[in-house]
């Protein structure tokens, strides 16, 4: 009997847990309490997206992953040399990682670290034809980020951390366009953590919401991130009146 056919196509990553016994209780990040017990992620789309608090564990996850993936965990790619002491060695190390369709190629973008990334590129004599043509360092830290997508995504696992940081409002709407394009061609998967409500309305994407330390797959319409946006955005007045009388509270205090 010939073998079963491999199904290709994203996501290629399917599983990552922490395991048990590598879990070093008392030492940072161990002490987050996403990470103080055993944890299972489980990818079944190309889009995945952390939400959570800041604090919650998100960026530290992500780091520790990039690590596991033989990425540099401080942002960048295989290329990027990277050291053994760096933020995430130690959870990368107790992370176990399980694969439908094993990948290499991928990269860890953060966007307070994308500045590094693109220097690095000019450094290592990059003529920027596989990225649009125009070094990043001359172009906007969002045009340099749509740049990036728009032309160097391939067969691959990409971690972004916090993408929003370098994109307007009308700029996030140009990556989600381009994220819906790459997810229904599953040439690549993509690992978001964000806060961004827009992000967020993905259609297939996976919402994995961080919240007292419990990992759950909700609705986009069920993160506070949409529900805080979207009533903030219909009614200011009644936050302002809030939050201005408690300033004002705090101020007659001092």
């Amino acid at each position: 009997m010939p073998a079963p056919k491999k199904i290709h196509g994203s996501p290629f990553l399917t599983q990552v847990s922490l395991q048990e016994h590598k879990i070093q209780h008392g030492v940072h990040p161990f002490t987050i309490p996403l990470l103080a017990q055993p944890l299972q992620l489980t990818f079944t789309t190309p889009v995945t997206f952390l939400v959570g608090e800041n604090g919650s564990g998100k960026s530290t996850l992500l780091e520790a992953l990039a690590w596991a993936l033989g990425f540099n965990a401080q942002g960048g790619n295989r290329d990027n040399s990277y050291a053994e002491d760096v933020d995430g060695h130690a959870l990368g190390r107790a992370l176990r990682l399980a694969w439908r369709q094993r990948v290499s190629d991928g990269f860890f973008l953060r966007a307070e670290t994308f500045f590094n990334f693109a220097t690095y590129l000019e450094e290592a004599g990059s003529t920027f034809r596989a990225y649009g043509g125009k070094p990043f360092h001359q172009q906007s830290h969002g045009e340099a980020f749509l740049a990036l997508f728009e032309n160097r995504i391939e067969d691959g696992v990409y971690l972004l951390d916090e993408p929003e940081a370098a994109l307007s409002p009308s700029r996030q709407l140009t990556f989600l366009s381009i994220l819906h394009q790459l997810a229904s061609l599953k040439v690549a998967q993509f690992v978001i953590a964000t806060h961004s409500p827009i992000l967020l309305t993905l259609p297939g994407a996976t919402v994995l919401s961080i919240h007292e330390g419990q990992l759950h797959e909700v609705s986009y319409r069920d993160t506070e991130h949409f529900q805080l946006t979207r009533d903030f955005l219909n009614a200011p007045d009644r936050y302002h009146r809030h939050l201005f009388r408690a300033a004002e509270q705090d101020t007659d205090d001092e």
